[in-house]
Formats: structure tokens, C-alpha cells, sequence
């Protein structure tokens, strides 16, 4: 097979890894790739959202299958336009994706049918919103609706600084036109997962759940982030609890979207909350590979990826019951990030990475914003630069080497989580 994967960071990476495993014969191509995706494929030039060239790179490489990682694509409708040049894609429609490229319409879905949610109010203009927002109770949640790179929801303790939130993407257009609707929400208590799910539009298969660790630094302190680290599998994903979790949200969202003329096939990302009184809550959907998720939940599989996305791809039906295998192991993901990140992060810096973290086959280093300078030396190209990723019987083992590889890579500003899955080390302990 000759496979595309579209996008240039650490998912895409993760993906490759996990494809080359699967198929050690198959001829990879990135679009447009990085410095760790050139050691498993070929780097094409491009931007994912030019849908055109993307599609004509495709058939120029006479591509037998495209996997597309980020959102924006997928919005900008490169999907479609593969489909209908009959290259086969594995991704949602630029309509189904709306259900995460417009946060205002997941959340109108959600309330149509029934999918337990935050109670919300979707605004485009700030003195609807400021008016709102002065009669919520405290803490509440303000959320650019469309694609902010994931650090677009802002936790507000306070109804000033929810106000001051609202200013900000409504007046000052903090997140550009991703911030021009905005959804103010109930805040959420209780624990965080990740559940994603490879689907054909009807039936789907889950994947070991992870914990993505969203703040910046250690005991959930600082900004919102895209992702910190993340681990899995997640003890508290019972076989009890996946089950409520495909009977109340993938099932019901599947059948609103194909209702909604928009069918879905793909993968699907629910974020969830799990609250303290057993009851489950979408916190956001996502129409693609959670990152740094993926760079944790690949690596525990057993293998069989490849198969799924291509029955998707080309239009197949997957057997209803079918499963992944169990976790085979435990993996923690922590991710390094520039100097400045989230808000302003600092690019250019000198990266070096340990021959021996390279050569461990128990750690994986993912690039995520990182590039080769005219010198030839890797530099920092990007917020989150790295994903290092371990492997090991035990969550606490996986931690702590992800951890030390963390440690022994080097850059200047290197800023990192040193906490990567303590909830479950403490439910363990």
C-alpha cells in the first residue's frame, strides 16, 4: 500500500509508528510532515488545507489511502474533495466535523437528542453575552466555538474574569473569527477521559481510553494547554462504564449526525466528564485523533489499526461487535513545550536528543513542533515540541520513564509536566 498521513506534528508522527508497525511494507508519505515523521516516510511539501493540491499531491503519488490528523483540514472539507476524486480517506465530512469546528453546533446537537452535556448559551454579541454572564453562577466556562488550537476554553473562577473572557474573543477578537460565536457553560466537577472511537457511521469500535492532562503545570496549575501529557489505558474506564458511555453519547451523536444529513465516518473523540454522582458529561466531540492521546493509546495496542481505517476508508461496514484488543501495556506520554507556551511561545531553540532515549525500543519520541535548520541541527519550530512517550507494566513505571527521557532531552526553556498521571498513580497506591 502507498499511505498519506496528513499533518505535521506529534499525532501524525504516532500515526505513522503505529501504520509501520501494522504494515512494515508499505510505502508512507507525510504532508507535511517533520523531522521525526521523515524517519518512517516520505515528507511532501504543502498545507493541509489546501484541499486542491492536497488532493492532487494524492493522486500524483498515486496514494491507496489518506489518513487526515488535524481538524483543520477536515473543516476546510479535504475529505470531500478526496472522496470525490475516489481516493479512499479515512475522516469525517467537512459537515460531520462541524461537531467539532463549531462548538455552538455540538452543543445544539447535544440538546436535540438528548446527550448529556453542560447547560449552555451559544452568543455573538458581547452585551447578550456580558448579560448572561452577570446572572451565572460561579465558577463557568467560556469556549471560542470554532477551532482555536484547543487552548479556546477558558476555566473562569469569576463572572468578571468570564467577562473579561468574553471581551476578549468577542471584542478583541483574541482566537480571529474562531472566537466571533462563543458558548458560556456550567462548569463540570469531577475527573476528565478521553474515549475515542473508530466508526463507519453506525457501528464503532472503542479504543483504551486515556487522561489528558490539559494545564500547563504540575497539580493542574496555569493556562489551559492543547495537552500537557496523557496516559493509558485509564483504570476508572470499566467495561460497566464504556458501555453507559456508548449507550449515552456515541450511539445517540452517530444517529443525530446521519438525522442531521450528515453521517460520520471516521474517528470520533468525546471528552468527558465524569462526575461525582456516577453521571456521565460531554465536556467537547472531536472529529479526529486526540493529541497527546494518540501518542499514548497507539503504542498500547496490540496492532490491527490499519484494517479498520481502510474498511472506513473505502466505504466498508465494520461487523458490529468488533473490538481492539486489551492494552498491552501501560504508556505515559509527557509532552515538552517551547519556552513561552502557551500564549507566546519562543522558536528557534537547539534541541538534543540522547542517543540512548532514541535507541530505548520501551520510549518513543514524538516531534511535534520541531524542524531542521539550515545548519542541519533540530530546532524548535513550534508550542508543543515534543511527545515522549514510555511504555511499562505499571502506570508508575511509564510515568517515571517518560519522565527521566523528559529530563535527559535538552533545549533552552524547556518546560514540561513532572505529574503525568498522578490521579491514577494515586488510585493505585
Amino acid at each position: 500500500m502507498r499511505i498519506l498521513v496528513v499533518g505535521g506534528g506529534g499525532r501524525e508522527h504516532a500515526l505513522l509508528w503505529a501504520l509501520r508497525r501494522d504494515a512494515p511494507q508499505a510505502t508512507l508519505f507525510c504532508l507535511p510532515g517533520n523531522p521525526g515523521t521523515a524517519t518512517l516516510a516520505t515528507n511532501l511539501p504543502g498545507t493541509t488545507t489546501d484541499v486542491e493540491a492536497v488532493t492532487t499531491t494524492a493522486a500524483d503519488q498515486s496514494i491507496d489511502l489518506v489518513v487526515v490528523g488535524p481538524e483543520a483540514p477536515l473543516a476546510a472539507g479535504l475529505v470531500d474533495r478526496l472522496a470525490k476524486a475516489g481516493i479512499p480517506v479515512f475522516g469525517p465530512t467537512a459537515a460531520a466535523a462541524r461537531i467539532e469546528s463549531s462548538k455552538a453546533y455540538a452543543k445544539d446537537l447535544m440538546a436535540r437528542h438528548g446527550i448529556p452535556t453542560a447547560a449552555s448559551r451559544t452568543f455573538t454579541e458581547l452585551d447578550a453575552a456580558l448579560r448572561f454572564i452577570g446572572k451565572h453562577a460561579e465558577p463557568l466556562v467560556v469556549k471560542a466555538s470554532g477551532l482555536a488550537a484547543g487552548k479556546g476554553a477558558l476555566v473562569c473562577a469569576t463572572r468578571a474574569e468570564a467577562a473579561a473572557a468574553a471581551t476578549a474573543m468577542l471584542a478583541d477578537r483574541r482566537f480571529g473569527e474562531a472566537g466571533a460565536e462563543i458558548v458560556v457553560e456550567e462548569f463540570l466537577e469531577g475527573e476528565e477521559l478521553s474515549v475515542m472511537a473508530m466508526t463507519d457511521g453506525e457501528h464503532f469500535a472503542v479504543l483504551p481510553p486515556a487522561q489528558d492532562h490539559k494545564r500547563l503545570s504540575d497539580g493542574d496549575a496555569g493556562p489551559n494547554t492543547g495537552g500537557m501529557g496523557a496516559y493509558s489505558p485509564v483504570s476508572l474506564a470499566s467495561s460497566g462504564l464504556l458501555a453507559k458511555v456508548a449507550e449515552q453519547v456515541f450511539t445517540p451523536t452517530l444517529k443525530a449526525l446521519r438525522d442531521d444529513g450528515a453521517p460520520y465516518r471516521g474517528l470520533l473523540y468525546a471528552g468527558l466528564m465524569l462526575r461525582p454522582d456516577g453521571s456521565i458529561a460531554v465536556i467537547e466531540f472531536n472529529c479526529r485523533f486526540g493529541d497527546p492521546e494518540a501518542q499514548a493509546i497507539l503504542p498500547v495496542l496490540p496492532g490491527g489499526v490499519l484494517p479498520v481505517l481502510r474498511l472506513i476508508a473505502e466505504g466498508g461496514w465494520m461487523p458490529p461487535a468488533h473490538r481492539f484488543g486489551d492494552a498491552r501495556c501501560v504508556a505515559v506520554t509527557t509532552v515538552l513545550a517551547a519556552a513561552g507556551y502557551p500564549d507566546a511561545p519562543q522558536l528557534g531553540a537547539e534541541i538534543t536528543i540522547p542517543a540512548a532515549t532514541e535507541s530505548d525500543r520501551h520510549v518513543h519520541v514524538f516531534h511535534a513542533g520541531t524542524a531542521l535548520g539550515a545548519d542541519g541541527v533540530l530546532r524548535v519550530a513550534g508550542g508543543r515540541v515534543l511527545a515522549v512517550t514510555a511504555t511499562a507494566p505499571t502506570v508508575a513505571e511509564a510515568a517515571a520513564k517518560s519522565r527521566a527521557a523528559a529530563e535527559g532531552i535538552r533545549f533552552e526553556g524547556k518546560q514540561y509536566r513532572r505529574d503525568i498521571g498522578w490521579r491514577e498513580i494515586a488510585r493505585r497506591q
